[in-house]
């Protein structure tokens, strides 16, 4: 999601921390959390924007309608309260979903993708940095990626250079 202050976030945005193996999985409790509480409102939101569609197809139907009619009195400036309430509830959402984002940007975690729950944290391992790489449903980090690299060259902990990345 674009930050005004910021920009839009770039794949390999510069980072002011790198994370330990310790330091990332001691994190991943709160991940947890957050990643199945983006995942839901996704859902939600994607629900909403439905029905919304929807209920605009019915309202403009009624529009279409109404000035076809001569005899009705359809006043275009009245506002439909069902797709008041479900842009309202469709803000209200977003609102709560950038918060976790702003949550996990103040932590350098990098979130890939809502709907598997795919977050990254940078690291360094020999001096390079890489992306420690854990996924919703995992109970600890058990993967890395090179920075350039993304989900697909995703690789074990145990295939680092030196088997360790530090902080």
């Amino acid at each position: 999601m674009p930050d005004e202050r910021h920009g839009p976030r770039r794949y390999n945005h510069p980072v002011s921390r790198f994370y330990s193996l310790d330091a990332a999985n001691a994190l991943v409790p709160d991940l947890a959390v957050v990643a199945e509480r983006l995942r839901e409102q996704r859902q939600e939101l994607v629900g909403l924007r439905d029905a919304y569609r929807d209920r605009e197809g019915v309202v403009l139907g009624d529009v279409i309608a109404a000035a076809e009619d001569p005899a009705s009195d359809a006043d275009d400036a009245d506002v439909d309260p069902e797709l008041r309430r479900l842009r309202l509830r469709m803000r209200g959402i977003v609102d709560q979903m950038q918060a976790d984002v702003a949550w996990l940007d103040d932590r350098d975690i990098a979130l890939r993708d809502i709907a598997s729950g795919l977050l990254d944290f940078p690291a360094l391992v020999a001096g390079r940095p890489v992306w420690l790489c854990w996924r919703l449903g995992e109970d600890r980090v058990a993967f890395w990626h090179d920075a350039d690299a993304g989900f697909t060259g995703r690789r074990l902990l145990a295939d680092l250079p030196d088997g360790n990345a530090r902080a």
